[in-house]
């Protein structure tokens, strides 16, 4: 009989239980031919085959008591009460009860829980997260006390003229019950977004005496544009272009969307936002609170509003200036900086929401682009630098990496320092005779001519405002033979509406086609789409596998921008001409268990990936939703040290950004990758759909994942010699389930099994103690060398 038959007949059942991982062990039961198996909860580890002790090591850091204590408890309250104890295969543990039920009131909270099997509070503040605490990339209005706005204050009787050529002053409209100033741009995508819903107020007040007066401060945006906006929402009252920004400093405005309500003597009402639909890094699909409405109701029934003031966040506006920094002009720094940076995005035919090619468009947002780069917000780069990952882990060399990430899109601190300098001064030209040679981009595709196109077969409609649902479509490209792409590139038709986008391959019946949107993240996208990353192009060598008879499928995430329009994205695909050294694939570390308790403000969940076989990574892919708010890829050896490889302190769902390593990183057979996210799921987060809900796994924005994408190779295997790879969908079958309990059994970590450690095998499998002459010819079998070790190799070669 084989190494492979005989360990597996010992361990069919217990390889079953579930995966070993960090703080992890599946408690479930299953029905076989010797009873029934069951994991209990306990202050031990307690596995049940037909009434035979299996494993009773005093090691509850492994139960998934997550997991059980969701199986009993009945209604989903997050309290097991003794009557769903007492329905529960628990039953008889009443001392357990006990143990967990900390306070004695006879029921058993998930924090209570929490304490007893992992020692501290479910959402317990980890001292790993450093700065995980800090606040999300989320920003909305927040309420402000009277006195940090102009509320009360006189308005200067500023004089203006319209963009139809029309001259007025505030005081013209003295009549009126209120006057509403409000600040827009039609460059500014915030400003955009609320143009909609201030139209709307206009009509809804036009004739109960308000009035709407509409001022654009940002110099470099067009007429025709605004003249555009102006029709296209039916727009009443003055449209002004206030091209120096007079207007809004002799008012007091600080953001392309600060709203400003005055009465007939120009007295300051309410100065904030119009509602909290949109700001920073989130949407949503209707407002929870009415800033604007509620305080033109109130000033109508003469009442002071309940909120008079907020924060409006916009593009920031620059009222002042300061003296220039030495010897940094646009001419012979600026413009490089810009270029090298922001360019990519922000020009003629790019992704960013206006152009930052020339000195005055940069001049004209040059406050926004301050804010934005101080905040670390833009250039989009959210890791954080790393002590951990060097040039020595990468590529086996001493030397220290300055970035491991291929891709690093941040600012060096000399860039960032002398940028934020010149813009906060009077922002000196300089010679034209050192100005920058303008980068040309491409017209289409940046992977150059296609050998195949794969277009959404219809339209996808995009609603004006609020939210929008994924999207999912799939296509067939009629692929009648196995392709390896070698370069691909996702193009939206409508890029200012698309957030992000990922392409998944469904193989053909009988390639393993997912069953369940679970395994489907799982196999790993094959290409992804995010605004300034739109597609790649491998070295020699490298491609990834299309199999023949496969569909695409789109997930397409789309953000209303405040104009209804369409989008028909397309994926364009070179070919290499033959098979590849290497494949490069992608899976997904999965927490699909996860549950986020309502009101949460740092709950902390995770998933592992054991290591079957030598990897190189070449990148890593973080996902969460709106709730969530950092991540963290880690790597955990077979001796337990622990590499943190990315982490991202403040995670933006709206920059679905891929990390590219500058060298493929080595992790070696019988390590793990590990992935943990923290999630808000307070009130705290004005991007929360609902702090009241208990959170799980789902597709749309409004529930959660928590994914760890990761593109990898296998060194040591071709086309030919295929694998499941590192792909958690396709365990690896029975030879998956040898390793992982021979990894258990090392007692010193050394990657090799002694015969003393592996005698440690009846602890999984009794009835091998019962039989010392098969445990010594399992253990000579998978001793190919004979010197009396199983090795890491050795077991790989079951694989063969």
């Amino acid at each position: 009989m084989s190494a492979r038959s005989i360990l597996g007949r010992a361990i069919h059942l217990v390889g079953r239980v579930g995966r070993f991982g960090a703080s992890r062990f599946r408690i479930s039961q299953f029905r076989g031919r010797r009873g029934t198996i069951r994991l209990l909860l306990g202050g031990s580890l307690l596995v049940v085959v037909g009434g035979l002790t299996v494993g009773g090591a005093d090691q509850p850091e492994r139960v998934d008591w997550r997991g059980k204590f969701a199986a009993v408890d009945g209604d989903g309250d997050d309290r097991v009460t003794r009557a769903e104890w007492d329905r529960s295969d628990l039953k008889a543990n009443s001392a357990l009860f006990k143990a967990l039920d900390a306070n004695g009131d006879e029921a058993i909270t998930r924090d209570e829980a929490a304490k007893y099997f992992d020692g501290a509070s479910d959402d317990s503040e980890s001292s790993t997260k450093t700065e995980s605490e800090s606040a999300g990339a989320a920003q909305g209005p927040r309420p402000l006390p009277a006195a940090a706005r102009r509320i009360g204050r006189l308005v200067p009787d500023v004089e203006y003229v319209d963009i139809s050529g029309k001259s007025r002053k505030l005081s013209d409209d003295k009549s009126k019950r209120a006057v509403v100033i409000a600040f827009t741009s039609t460059s500014c995508p915030l400003s955009q977004k609320f143009l909609p819903t201030l139209a709307d107020l206009e009509a809804k007040y036009a004739d109960r005496g308000v009035a709407f007066l509409f001022v654009n401060p940002v110099d470099a945006d067009r007429v025709e544009q605004m003249r555009e906006a102006v029709s296209r929402e039916s727009l009443q009252g003055a449209y002004v272009h206030d091209r120096e920004g007079e207007f809004a400093r002799k008012v007091g405005a600080l953001t392309t969307t600060d709203v400003i309500v005055i009465d007939g003597g120009r007295t300051v009402l309410y100065q904030g936002a119009v509602d909290d639909q949109y700001g920073f890094a989130y949407s949503l699909p209707t407002p929870r609170v009415n800033y604007l409405d509620d305080a033109l109701a109130a000033i109508l029934a003469n009442l002071p509003p309940v909120v008079v003031a907020t924060e409006a966040p916009g593009c920031t506006l620059d009222l002042e200036a300061a003296p220039a920094p030495a010897n940094v002009t646009y001419h012979n720094r600026i413009s490089r900086i810009v270029q090298q940076a922001c360019a990519e995005c922000h020009r003629d035919g790019g992704v960013g929401p206006f152009s930052l090619t020339s000195y005055d468009e940069l001049n004209s947002h040059k406050a926004m682009v301050a804010q934005v780069v101080e905040r670390g917000q833009m250039p989009p780069w959210f890791a954080a630098p790393s002590s951990e990952v060097t040039a020595a882990t990468a590529t086996g060399e001493g030397a220290k990496a300055a970035s491991v990430w291929r891709n690093d899109r941040s600012l060096s601190a000399e860039d960032k320092a002398d940028l934020i300098a010149w813009l906060k001064s009077d922002r000196p030209l300089g010679d034209p005779a050192d100005a920058v040679v303008p980068r040309v981009y491409p017209t289409e595709w940046r992977i150059g001519q296609p050998d195949l196109v794969v277009q959404l077969t219809e339209p996808v409609a995009i609603q004006a405002t609020g939210t929008m649902p994924y999207v999912n479509r799939v296509v067939d490209p009629q692929l009648t033979e196995d392709k390896w792409v070698n370069a691909w590139e996702v193009l939206p038709t409508s890029l200012e509406v698309v957030h992000h986008v990922l392409v998944f391959v469904v193989p053909p019946t009988g390639e393993g086609e997912p069953k369940a949107e679970e395994e489907d993240e799982r196999q790993g996208f094959f290409a992804a789409y995010v605004p300034g990353a739109v597609g790649a192009r491998y070295e020699e060598g490298f491609a990834k596998r299309v199999p023949a008879g496969s569909k695409f499928r789109f997930q397409l995430h789309y953000t209303p921008n405040g104009r209804a329009t369409a989008d028909q994205t397309r994926l364009a695909l070179t070919f290499a001409s033959e098979p590849p050294r290497h494949e490069v694939r992608v899976t997904g570390i999965v927490d699909s268990k996860l549950r986020i308790p309502p009101g949460a403000s740092n709950h902390e969940e995770g998933a592992t990936l054991p290591v079957p076989a030598d990897a190189r990574l070449l990148g890593l892919m973080p996902h969460m939703h709106v709730r969530g708010k950092a991540f963290r890829y880690e790597l955990v050896d077979a001796r337990g040290k622990v590499e943190t490889l990315l982490d991202i302190p403040r995670y933006d769902f709206n920059w679905q950004l891929g990390y590219q390593f500058n060298e493929p990183l080595l992790v070696r057979a019988g390590s793990t990758l590990r992935v943990k996210g923290w999630f808000d799921n307070s009130t705290g987060n004005p991007a929360n759909p609902d702090a009241t809900k208990l959170v799980r796994w789902g597709p749309q924005t409004d529930d959660e994942m928590l994914i760890g994408y990761v593109e990898y190779y296998l060194p040591n295997e071709t086309p030919e010699t295929r694998s499941a790879g590192l792909n958690p969908g396709r365990p690896g079958g029975l030879v998956g389930q040898i390793e992982r309990i021979v990894r258990q059994i090392d007692v010193d970590k050394d990657l090799r099994i002694t015969r003393q450690e592996f005698s440690r095998l009846k602890e999984f499998a009794p009835r091998l103690a019962e039989n010392e002459k098969v445990m010594d010819r399992l253990f000579k079998q998978l001793d190919k060398d004979g010197d009396g070790l199983i090795t890491v190799p050795e077991l790989q070669s079951l694989r063969r």
